[in-house]
């Protein structure tokens, strides 16, 4: 067996364990840095790992719980657009995964999960730590193998990465029975992209008709709206999306995933829509002719009441999965392609033409400016209580160019309003919403892009999820500065109770049992520190982005402030509440 990883020609034949077809095979596609936590049935492929480590190939990142390490994983894809890679092992270690795997595959995050699992004699017997990982994650991955024969290793490896970053990208599991890693074969690797899969075809290029039929409608359009989606982001086309708009004048709104595929400086930008959206993005898509959804799925968040969303527009859809078009709208002109491939076309073939008329559109893009103006998103100030928006601004201030996450709940509503984010360095679980999400995911961050400013935005209740990850940060001095929003409250779950169950606050109060955050962090070996002055705040952020290490702040915010806008569940997208009162609302 080999002693240790080597890169050996792609056609070299070894005699090696099949744990070190999967290292090897993973080192050959580029991965850098793997996030786990080991145990028994994965073992065999520790071992190699080990090998692999000490020959300087790549970096083990040892988190506190496995589902860190999907967290962190996810984080890694997201700012890098790279495969994010994830190990754990059978039983408890794989199902603590699960929650990751949600995560990753309702936003199509690309990640190749890797679990150990016992003995392939021993399956389906019930044994130690056995549980049918492939089973469970079938709903909420975009493929997965279970690699019977070792020989098969280079061959799996190869497709995962080609299916996890290829059409929409998506997670995809390996789960490797015990004494597969063990058994040695004669390996013959497997270069990257050199696979071949029967009916897994996805098309990337938009067909030229609906294209040209999509210009048609653009041209005609008085009141259009670019609606912007996670799509334009794995594909990359933040400067065809921006190309477009500029071309036809025509304003651009972003979903939660889409944040960061525009520059939201941009005159032509209207900030986020949806429940939490900014008031003239959601009039905008009450009042537009024409919808055109760029890598967007028309999500229940964004939509609102849905036979009232953008009811007054024709709709062009450009997304490169055919089953998300027409699933939920059903689009004049439907065009299934990559986005950035498709407005590349599409701008191709306007550059043979004559230049749109943007005069037309002036009167649209006149009135949402007088909505800016009218139904601004509202920073309140108090004199003894620091408000939690204030918070976001003065970060935004302070560390514009950072990469920020975000857990689920108020915190990550107000970041996403007040956040002006550049491409891929907004990341937030969006459509699954997952609380302890921020922590792990900016400790990938980091890791993939060491130099770069890493800012994770938390609440007191979702960083009391995956706080263990502290460890991780110190253990590795991965030096990412985390801000709680601490209201005391499950500050999301306390406003809906506010709002629609009569005050009835059951279970959301956090006070009773809460640590104390510096401490908390003392004790791992982090920094903490604690902020209860609005005076103190812009001092205090300064002094946390300075310090070179891990930082965690709690800073106490005004425990009643609620989230405006917000679109109540069953309404339109025109029918927010929490708006400047007096100022005439445009009818839907």
């Amino acid at each position: 067996m080999a002693s240790s990883i080597t890169l050996e020609s792609s056609t070299a034949t070894q005699r090696v364990s099949g744990a070190y077809a999967l290292i090897d095979s993973l080192v050959r596609h580029g991965v850098k840095h793997i996030f786990g936590y080991p145990g028994g049935a994965i073992l065999p492929i520790y071992d190699e790992l080990y090998k692999a480590e000490a020959a300087g190939l790549l970096q083990h990142i040892l988190v506190r719980h496995e589902q860190g390490a999907s967290h962190a994983a996810d984080g890694y894809a997201r700012a890098t657009g790279e495969v994010g890679v994830c190990f754990a092992t059978s039983g408890p270690g794989a199902t603590n995964l699960v929650t990751g795997i949600a995560t990753a595959q309702m936003d199509s995050i690309p990640m190749v999960i890797v679990t150990g699992q016992v003995s392939r004699a021993a399956i389906g017997t019930d044994a130690f730590q056995e549980t049918d990982i492939h089973g469970i994650t079938l709903p909420i991955v975009k493929h997965s193998y279970v690699v019977r024969d070792p020989n098969q290793m280079a061959q799996i490896v190869a497709e995962a990465f080609y299916i996890a970053r290829t059409g929409r990208p998506g997670p995809v599991l390996i789960d490797v029975p015990k004494d597969v890693g063990i058994e040695e074969i004669d390996y013959i690797p497997v270069a990257p992209g050199d696979v071949t899969i029967p009916g897994y075809a996805p098309q990337v290029a938009g067909d030229t008709n609906q294209i040209d039929e999509a210009i048609a409608l653009l041209r005609q359009a008085k009141q259009p709206l670019l609606y912007i989606g996670g799509g334009a982001i794995a594909s990359g086309a933040h400067a065809e999306v921006q190309a477009l708009a500029e071309a036809f004048a025509a304003p651009m709104t972003t979903t939660l995933m889409g944040k960061g595929a525009v520059d939201e400086h941009h005159p032509l930008a209207v900030g986020m829509l949806g429940m939490h959206g900014t008031a003239y993005a959601n009039f905008a898509v009450s009042q537009c002719d024409l919808l055109v959804a760029i890598g967007s799925r028309f999500d229940d968040r964004v939509t609102g009441k849905l036979d009232k969303f953008a009811s007054k527009a024709k709709v062009i859809h450009i997304d490169i999965d055919p089953a998300e078009v027409g699933k939920v709208r059903m689009p004049e002109v439907p065009i299934v392609g990559d986005v950035k491939g498709v407005l590349q076309k599409l701008l191709a073939r306007l550059n043979e033409q004559a230049a749109p008329d943007q005069q037309q559109s002036q009167p649209w893009r006149d009135r949402i400016d007088i909505w800016k103006q009218d139904y601004p998103l509202v920073v309140p100030t108090y004199a003894d209580e620091i408000s939690p928006q204030s918070v976001i601004v003065e970060l935004a201030e302070q560390a514009p160019q950072a990469y920020y996450t975000t857990d689920v709940g108020q915190h990550q509503m107000w970041a996403a309003q007040f956040l002006k984010n550049g491409p891929r360095q907004w990341i937030s679980s969006a459509g699954l919403g997952t609380m302890g999400f921020g922590l792990p995911a900016a400790l990938g961050v980091q890791v993939a892009l060491p130099e770069a400013q890493v800012i994770c935005i938390s609440g007191d209740a979702s960083f009391q999820m995956c706080l263990q990850e502290l460890a991780t940060l110190a253990q590795y001095g991965i030096n990412v500065k985390t801000v709680i929003l601490n209201n005391g409250w499950q500050g999301m779950v306390r406003q809906w109770q506010q709002t629609f169950f009569e005050e009835r606050y059951s279970s959301s109060n956090m006070t009773v049992g809460m640590p104390d955050f510096v401490m908390l962090a003392h004790a791992f070996g982090v920094k903490g520190m604690v902020v209860t002055d609005p005076g103190e705040m812009k001092g205090a952020i300064a002094d946390m982005l300075a310090y070179d290490g891990p930082v965690l702040m709690d800073v106490r915010v005004r425990r009643d402030e609620n989230c405006y806008p917000m679109i109540p569940p069953g309404k339109s997208n025109a029918d927010m509440v929490g708006l400047v009162e007096g100022k005439p609302r445009p009818s839907v």
